[in-house]
Order: C-alpha cells, then structure tokens, then sequence
C-alpha cells in the first residue's frame, strides 16, 4: 500500500532557493500542498508575495495563498545584491494566475490547518514571521502540526553575520518563538544547506531538461551563482531546497539530534542558532539537526523533479 502525501503548507520569501524549493514540492507525489504564504525577507513582503503568485503560475500550483507580515521586532533587509531588484531577477516568469485571498497568512494557515483531517508539515524557507504569529495567535492548534521543516540557521557559524543566518536574523524574535514551541523541528541550517551545492556542469543537466519549468530553473541558477562566485563558491548553495529534500528523500541527509536555542540580543550574536552540540544544558532535544548531504543524489533529485514537468506547461 502507498503512503499518503504529506500535507505541507509553503511559507517563504522567494527567492530562487525558495523558487526551487517550491518546484521540488510541486513535483514530488510524496507531498500534498495545502497553501502557500508569503513572508518578507529576500525582498519586500509585496515583491516577494508577487513572486510567490508568480511561481505558482509557472508550476502550476493549485491552493490558496496568502500575503504574511513583516518582522516582529526589526525592519525588513531586503538584499538585492544576492536576489536581484525582484526578489526574483534571472528569468521571464508568468504574471499571476490568482490573487492573495483575503485573510492574511495567519489566518489561512490557522483554517487549512484546522481542516485538514491529518496534522500538517509546516515549511518555512524564509524568516520565521507567519509561523510564530500562528502559534501567537493559535496556540490550541499545534497539536494540530506534525513538524516544522525549515531552512535556517547554522550551528557552526552564520552567513549574513559570523554568528547568524540570514532567515533567522531578520527576526530572531520568531525563530525563537518557533524554537521553544514544543513542535518537532527538522533545520537545514548552513551546516548542511552549503554543501548543497549545484554546480556550473549541473545547470546545463537541468537546461537540457527542455521544459519551461527546467529552463526557468536554470537561468535561476545561473543567476544565483553570479553573487556566490564571487564569494569563491563551486556552486550555488540551493538552501532552501534541503527543506524539503528532507521530506521527500531523507536517506540522502544526515542527522543530529540536539537542543537549538536562538540568541535574540548581543552585540556579535543577535540571531545566533545555538546548539547544545554536547548535552550540557539540561535541555532535551527539540530539533533534528541536519548536518551532511549526499551532493550528487541532491543534484539527481532537483534534475528528476524538472523532467515532470513535460514539455509544455
């Protein structure tokens, strides 16, 4: 007997790794997408809520979406020298196919929750906004979620500063929230999501692909690479991806367990992820920590996902 799809609620700030993180769940028969929420991180929560809509169009994801917040605390770091003025730059993406519906991202999230009839994966591969005001506002539904698997953080060290990543930075108030929620985390933080790398001799496997969805994806990469070039990378870095990557083939990853705690003040490590690698704080463990991936069966996967898209999409 096959397994029942996991039912997913997308949350992000795409971005091309969130773009591509998306085009894997869209493609994998393991994963059934419930919704789709926009938060602010990459770009501005209006140009990352149109990109939102915009790959939906292109991979023709069929669910409610909705626009979310901006950080708790901070203000919004958009950071167009990696992402491009759109958020999204590198290739020709369809105009929207829907609009946001009405209720903000917390309350679609809290009514597709509430009414599916098998508790939730939640994905976040951006800031940790919407999914801390969930719990904020609806507590009595997180018996409700199953996990969290999320890209962010970095128990060896940080991106955006030598202590913190960048999802986790623009609001460490809700990644720490999130942290201490109680619910099962599953983090691709740096440790793991830098050595998925795909590499300049990959984009042409995926190109060659030929359909829409595999051309787009490929200018996605060579657009991204261009800013991770200069910082001496082999490749690009396709975080986001691991996310849901660890859902849909989790024998290519390896896993700690430990206690992560996010610091929320300081001057070096404001958005630090701090993991109780040794056990010494007392704490149980409330994350699965995923620290090594097998490159090249990450590659495949990303290459298998485009060839189901067709031809003409």
């Amino acid at each position: 007997m096959s397994k029942q799809p996991i039912p997913v609620l997308l949350d992000g700030d795409p971005g091309h790794d969130d773009a591509m993180a998306w085009m894997l769940a869209a493609a994998s028969p393991a994963l059934k997408i419930l919704s789709v929420t926009s938060c602010s991180g990459n770009q501005t929560i209006e140009k990352t809520t149109n990109n939102a809509l915009r790959v939906m169009a292109l991979l023709g994801i069929n669910a409610p979406m909705a626009m979310g917040g901006t950080p708790m605390l901070g203000k919004e770091m958009p950071v167009p020298a990696v992402h491009g003025a759109s958020g999204l730059d590198g290739a020709d993406l369809p105009e929207p196919k829907q609009a946001p519906v009405d209720p903000p991202a917390v309350e679609l999230m809290a009514q597709v929750i509430r009414s599916s009839p098998d508790p939730v994966t939640i994905v976040p591969t951006g800031p940790l906004t919407n999914v801390a005001a969930l719990f904020a506002a609806h507590p009595e539904l997180k018996s409700r979620v199953e996990r969290i698997s999320l890209m962010g953080g970095g128990i060896a060290h940080g991106n955006w500063t030598p202590a913190a990543e960048f999802n986790i930075l623009v609001d460490p108030e809700a990644a720490r929230l999130v942290f201490q929620s109680g619910i099962p985390i599953l983090m691709a933080g740096l440790d793991v999501t830098e050595k998925a790398l795909v590499c300049p001799e990959d984009f042409g496997r995926i190109r060659a692909v030929g359909n829409p969805v595999a051309v787009t994806v490929a200018d996605w990469l060579e657009f991204f690479y261009q800013f991770h070039k200069t910082m001496d990378y082999p490749g690009a870095p396709i975080h986001d991806a691991v996310a849901v990557a660890a859902l849909v083939k989790p024998e290519i990853l390896t896993v700690r367990e430990m206690y992560v705690d996010v610091e929320v003040s300081g001057d070096y490590c404001m958005g630090c992820t701090v993991g109780d690698w040794h056990g010494t704080s007392g704490h149980k463990p409330n994350t699965r920590v995923l620290l090594d991936i097998d490159r090249e069966a990450f590659v495949d996967l990303l290459v298998e996902a485009v060839k189901t898209y067709g031809e003409v999409r």
